[in-house]
C-alpha cells in the first residue's frame, strides 16, 4: 500500500498515508464523540467525558429526540424544503444556465453583469425582510421555496461549462429533426448532465438542510421551525442556564432551573443536544454514497478538455 521503487518514494507515500489518517480521524471523530456521548447516560457523562465507547449506555435521549413532536414537526419541515427546494431549485438553474449558454442568446452581456453582481452584493437582512413582508411570505411556509428557486450565478457557471463540453452536432441535429429549445434540453442537455446535476444536487441539499438562518430571519411561528433552528434553541438554552448557574450559585430559583432543565437522570440537556445533532447529520451522511458515483465527475466537469 506505501510501496515504492526508491526510499523516497516509500517515505513519500508512508508520509502521505499517515496525513490521510490523521485527517480522517479529526474528520470523523467529533461525529463519534457526539453519537457515543448521546448515547451515554446523562448523569454519569457528567461526570467526565467519554471517548470511545459509552460507559452507561442508554437510547433515552434518542427516544425523547424522536417522540417529541415538535422536533419530529420541525424534521418534516426540513427534510420537505430540502427535497422542494433541491429539486427545483436544481431544474430551474440548469434551464436558466443551458439558455445562457446559447451563443444566439439575446443581452447576454447584461445577464453576465447582473449575474456577477449578484455574487457579489446582496440587498442584506433589513432589505431582505421588508421584501418578504411586503410579499406576504413572512412566517409562511413559502419563504422557505420561492426565494431559493434559483440556485445562484455560481451554479449557473458550473452548469455552462457542462453544457459547453457537450458536442455542437447534438443540437444542430437535434434542431434539424424540428426538435424546440424546450424539448432538447429535457431529452438530450439533461440526461447528458447528470454528474453535474448530482454534484450540485449534493451541494444545494446539504446547504438547504444546515440553514436555519431563513427561520431565524423570516419565521415567528413554532409550526414552520426547522430542525436545525430547533438545535441552535436547545444550545442556547443549555448555554444560558449554565452561565445563570455560574453567576448565580447560590439562588435557588436558578438552580432549580437548572435541575428542571438539565435532568438528573440518564437523559439531560446536553445528551438531548447530541442526539438531536446526530439525528440531523444522518440524512446528509446516507445521502453521499448514492450521489458518490456522479460527484467526482460533477466537481471536475470542465477542468479538463479533450
Amino acid at each position: 500500500m506505501v510501496g515504492g521503487k526508491t526510499a523516497g518514494e516509500r517515505i513519500f507515500n508512508l508520509t502521505t498515508v499517515a496525513i490521510m489518517i490523521i485527517l480522517m480521524v479529526v474528520t470523523l471523530y467529533p461525529f463519534w464523540f457526539s453519537l457515543i456521548s448521546s448515547l451515554n447516560s446523562g448523569a454519569d457523562l457528567a461526570r467526565g467525558p467519554v471517548f470511545l465507547l459509552p460507559r452507561e449506555f442508554t437510547i433515552g435521549s434518542w427516544t425523547a429526540v424522536l417522540s417529541d413532536p415538535g422536533i419530529m414537526k420541525a424534521l418534516w419541515i426540513t427534510a420537505s424544503r430540502t427535497l422542494i427546494v433541491t429539486a427545483v431549485s436544481i431544474f430551474y438553474t440548469a434551464m436558466f444556465a443551458y439558455a445562457f449558454s446559447r451563443s444566439y442568446l439575446r443581452g447576454k452581456k447584461f445577464y453576465v453583469v447582473i449575474g456577477f453582481m449578484s455574487m457579489y452584493f446582496s440587498g442584506g437582512i433589513i432589505p431582505s425582510f421588508m421584501l418578504m413582508n411586503w410579499l406576504g411570505l413572512y412566517d409562511h411556509y413559502l419563504v422557505y421555496i420561492l426565494p431559493a428557486l434559483f440556485g445562484g450565478f455560481w451554479n449557473v457557471i458550473i452548469f455552462n461549462a457542462n453544457y459547453k463540453a457537450l458536442p455542437e452536432a447534438l443540437f444542430e441535429s437535434a434542431k434539424m429533426d424540428g426538435a424546440s429549445e424546450f424539448r432538447i434540453f429535457l431529452q438530450i442537455v439533461i440526461p447528458l448532465s447528470k454528474p453535474v446535476l448530482a454534484a450540485l444536487g449534493v451541494f444545494t441539499a446539504v446547504g438547504v438542510w444546515n440553514d436555519y438562518g431563513t427561520t431565524l430571519y423570516f419565521t415567528q411561528s413554532n409550526d414552520l421551525q426547522t430542525l436545525q433552528y430547533m438545535i441552535l434553541r436547545l444550545i442556547q438554552s443549555n448555554r444560558a442556564v449554565e452561565n445563570m448557574m455560574s453567576m448565580q450559585g447560590t439562588n435557588l430559583a436558578v438552580s432549580s432551573l437548572l435541575n428542571g432543565t438539565q435532568g438528573q437522570g440518564p437523559v439531560t440537556a446536553q445528551t438531548i443536544e447530541l442526539a438531536a445533532m446526530v439525528i440531523a447529520s444522518i440524512p446528509m451522511i446516507i445521502m453521499y454514497p448514492f450521489a458518490q458515483k456522479f460527484f467526482v465527475k460533477g466537481v471536475l466537469v470542465g477542468s479538463v478538455k479533450g
